[in-house]
């Protein structure tokens, strides 16, 4: 770590720049440095102990007191690694941080991926930026459950600003940093994200709003019509309203549609070479007409309206995967893209998820992501921050161990 605290301070000069006082961008960067310490433990007092310049009380003012500003250090980090990695996808996931106590700003009873089943726990919606050779976050948003927004007293004595105070799904606070993203001039390339945020209806709406290509994963069990599947409107009675045009035949589950297609029509695609050889499976490219409720509610205001909507549904790709040797499909994943876009394309972009699990595992076991033991929104956005820079420093070097000095 001695060797590299040139390099350090050139990088914490560059990403900290925002922040106003020298002493502020010092404990920066001894904040990463103590991140990157061998240690079990990444919280402030035991990095404070490693580290020959450590001084507890001023980490511990500077993560969670000090009145900097995360966003501008999230930016400079965006744009310095969307030029380095160059990335096919940008991933949207959820990660959680098992926590006791009720204190500590977010914390609920909730759905643990991290334990896997319903534990107290902090949950955080986040952008990365991904290759199959590199990744790294952008972007982290606290979840706050509405037992916490139902209570502002409680938020207030935990620091949460008031424009974040009301209630947001996950997928709505995943379109929020994209808007935040696309303030920041990064190039957007494809939206990547789990069946989480793919069932979402409004969430896909939201990116095709907004002009974002994606490649989202279904369970299957969403329903939709087959692309030829064309509305019908029953003559008009001469009483009341005329009857709108509907379906003839009720929509199916995907994996329904998919599986009648046959295993005959999927084809071989590797998509990766994994540490055992080559990541393979077949796969086929479907065109669906999305008919859930919320997929129908979408169609009409974006046809004008109930009255005025003439009955079609728009057309979506869906990319399947029937492993071999399987009795079923067991992967699918529904795309803006045009049908014609190539297979090996679509693969590989759904297949890209696989990157974050290694972010996380760095950030977490090598960066001590879930050390932090503040309460604050204000304590919690700035460690996640530094931990995002002290990542962002290591995969840079990696990128190219001498030619990594700010553009």
């Amino acid at each position: 770590m001695e060797r590299l605290r040139g390099e350090i301070s050139e990088f914490v000069a560059d990403v900290f720049a925002s922040l106003p006082r020298r002493d502020q961008r010092r404990w920066g960067g001894c904040y990463l440095r103590g991140l990157m310490l061998d240690g079990r433990r990444k919280s402030v007092q035991p990095m404070a102990e490693r580290l020959p310049d450590g001084n507890m009380q001023a980490l511990q003012q500077f993560v969670n007191q000090s009145p900097w500003d995360p966003l501008p250090v999230r930016r400079r980090i965006a744009e310095r690694l969307s030029r380095a990695i160059r990335p096919e996808v940008w991933v949207i996931d959820d990660v959680s941080f098992p926590k006791c106590g009720t204190a500590s700003v977010g914390v609920a009873r909730q759905y643990c991926g991290a334990l896997g089943k319903r534990a107290n726990c902090q949950v955080a919606v986040s952008v990365h930026a991904a290759t199959d050779t590199a990744s790294c976050p952008l972007d982290w948003q606290l979840y706050l459950p509405r037992e916490w927004t139902e209570e502002p007293d409680r938020c207030h004595r935990a620091g949460v600003p008031d424009e974040a105070m009301a209630h947001q799904e996950k997928w709505r606070l995943a379109l929020g940093m994209l808007d935040t993203l696309a303030g920041w001039e990064v190039e957007v390339p494809v939206v990547v994200a789990d069946a989480g945020y793919g069932v979402s209806t409004p969430f896909r709406t939201g990116l095709e709003e907004r002009g974002l290509s994606y490649v989202l994963a279904l369970t299957g069990k969403e329903v939709a019509h087959a692309e030829e599947a064309e509305p019908h409107r029953p003559a008009y009675g001469g009483l009341g309203p005329p009857t709108l045009p509907r379906y003839r035949t009720p929509p199916r589950a995907v994996s329904v549609l998919a599986e009648e297609t046959g295993a005959g029509q999927f084809t071989e695609v590797t998509w990766r070479q994994g540490s055992k050889g080559p990541m393979t499976s077949r796969f086929a490219v479907l065109t669906v007409r999305p008919a859930g409720k919320q997929s129908l509610a979408a169609a009409q205001q974006a046809g004008g309206g109930r009255t005025r909507w003439d009955g079609v549904l728009p057309a979506r790709t869906l990319l399947v995967e029937w492993p071999d040797g399987q009795d079923a499909p067991t992967g699918y994943w529904i795309s803006n893209l045009p049908a014609t876009t190539p297979v090996a394309d679509l693969v590989r972009w759904a297949k890209m998820r696989w990157r974050i699990e290694h972010d996380y595992r760095e950030l977490k076991h090598g960066l001590g992501l879930d050390h932090f033991e503040g309460r604050s929104w204000r304590g919690w956005h700035h460690h996640v921050t530094l931990v995002t820079a002290a990542q962002a420093f290591l995969t840079l070097r990696r990128l190219a161990p001498k030619a990594h000095t700010p553009a």
